[in-house]
């Protein structure tokens, strides 16, 4: 695990540690190509250079998110952003964490992708890989 990404989980209560290691430990395990930094204060993984998936401790939990997740029709990525395609879900329990869903969506994630890494030089458009 990147020691970034580690030190990220150390900071979170014991049940948050859960969550996140369980999450990151399936997260590499399906995109073990992808680079992982501390990117805007969490952890988030990259494909070619493009965020694909993320996760964040906020009030309602720890936050699970794909930067084109609204695209990936999944009932479980329930909170939708409201200006761009992403979608995500909030963990409280260890236990609500559910391996395939996250495997499936992580499968997703690759295959619909939305042009974040250029969404600057775009002016804020974005346009679908």
């Amino acid at each position: 695990m990147n020691s970034e990404i580690k030190a990220y989980h150390e900071k979170q209560t014991p049940a948050d540690q859960e969550i996140c290691n369980q999450l990151a430990s399936i997260i590499y395990g399906e995109l073990n190509d992808a680079e992982s930094k501390i990117w805007h204060s969490h952890p988030v993984w990259f494909l070619n250079g493009n965020p694909i998936v993320g996760y964040s401790k906020q009030k309602a939990g720890v936050r699970l998110m794909f930067w084109s997740g609204a695209d990936f029709e999944e009932e479980g990525l329930n909170v939708r952003g409201k200006k761009f395609k992403d979608a995500s879900v909030f963990y409280n329990h260890v236990n609500e964490v559910k391996d395939d869903d996250l495997k499936r969506w992580l499968k997703k994630s690759r295959a619909i992708q939305w042009d974040y890494k250029n969404i600057v030089k775009r002016k804020g458009q974005l346009e679908r890989l």
